[in-house]
């Protein structure tokens, strides 16, 4: 029997016990936990496709989404037997098991911990050190209109059918958009960074005035393309997580015809499950539409024959050859002035 305040949920055979279900999640809108569990299993075919086999950093709201989070990259000791992991390494040296979502008693299991959204890498468990996706991560600054974000997404859909791939939009679930393309699993992390790189340089030549590939904030401008999203450890969240925001926005994938009126206050956890059953998962495709990087990874030679080399890492990298200075250019500034 659950104990008092819970409940149990059978998923596909598995009993998943639900601590807390009527607590409430998302206040605004009154989502408790249960609800959004609920959502998750709902979904959960579209979610899996982007999921299963993939490790994925927990980040918990255990008092809902108007509380403080964590990340939790380990599985917590006590875990269930049937919960599937994955060793992962991070650019520091250490290691984590971290939660592979396999299937619906997964996603269960994890909302319980307080999961809101999930957060996986960009590989799968049988090469955890080459990546079957390029991630192409659309952030507006303060103020850009999400108008802006589509017209950049267009021209991101364009540049990489141009080069051998076919991307799948979707809303990040807050302000930005997402583009995923599958790719062969034949590069390391670096290499797959530096063809959204290239991919990134390319789309701000093409939209300068609303697009920039520029790693510090006081350089940019309009829509910056996170090419960093592809560095190892990185994540995004996946296609139908459910975001943090006061009306539970979805991460939703959609057509690139729906691009161009789609608005994210529209994708919520009320309102994705039914637009899911009338017109199906416009990433259902995504795992037949691999290609190759080689085009981009040619535009990135061509960039760097041209005088174009790399750009900043985050921060908890290694400094890396060939890497520009890791300071913001108005400290550089400062620090040659003193210099000279």
């Amino acid at each position: 029997m659950p104990a008092p305040g819970a409940t149990v949920i059978n998923v596909d055979g598995r009993d998943v016990r639900l601590t807390n279900p009527d607590k409430v999640f998302f206040p605004a809108i009154g989502l408790t936990k249960l609800d959004l569990c609920r959502y998750y299993l709902e979904v959960a075919e579209a979610a899996l496709r982007h999921l299963r086999d993939r490790p994925s950093v927990m980040k918990r709201y255990v008092d809902g989404v108007a509380g403080e989070p964590f990340f939790q990259k380990r599985v917590p000791k006590g875990a269930p037997e049937w919960i599937e992991t994955a060793a992962v390494r991070f650019p520091s040296g250490r290691s984590a098991r971290e939660l592979v979502v396999q299937d619906a008693a997964h996603l269960a299991w994890a909302v319980n911990l307080g999961v809101v959204d999930f957060n996986p890498w960009a590989v799968r468990r049988p090469d955890l050190d080459h990546p079957d996706e390029l991630r192409v991560d659309l952030d507006p600054g303060p103020g850009v209109p999400f108008d802006d974000v589509r017209r950049v997404a267009l021209e991101v859909g364009d540049v990489l059918i141009e080069h051998g791939l076919r991307g799948f939009p979707k809303t990040s679930g807050s302000r930005g958009i997402h583009v995923l393309a599958r790719i062969r699993p034949d590069h390391g992390f670096t290499e797959v960074r530096r063809a959204a790189l290239a991919l990134a340089r390319e789309v701000e030549r093409r939209a300068p005035a609303i697009a920039t590939s520029r790693w510090w904030k006081e350089e940019r401008h309009g829509v910056f393309i996170d090419y960093n999203q592809n560095a190892r450890d990185r994540t995004v969240a996946s296609a139908y997580s459910v975001r943090p925001t006061p009306d539970a926005r979805v991460s939703c994938p959609l057509t690139w015809d729906e691009l161009p009126s789609a608005e994210p206050a529209d994708l919520r956890v009320e309102t994705v499950p039914g637009l899911l059953g009338d017109r199906g998962d416009p990433s259902e495709g995504l795992d037949g539409a691999v290609g190759e990087l080689w085009s981009l990874l040619e535009l990135a030679q061509r960039d760097e024959r041209d005088g174009l080399g790399d750009a900043p890492w985050p921060p908890h990298f290694g400094k890396r050859r060939g890497e520009p200075r890791r300071s913001p250019p108005s400290r550089r500034r400062q620090e040659d002035g003193r210099e000279s």
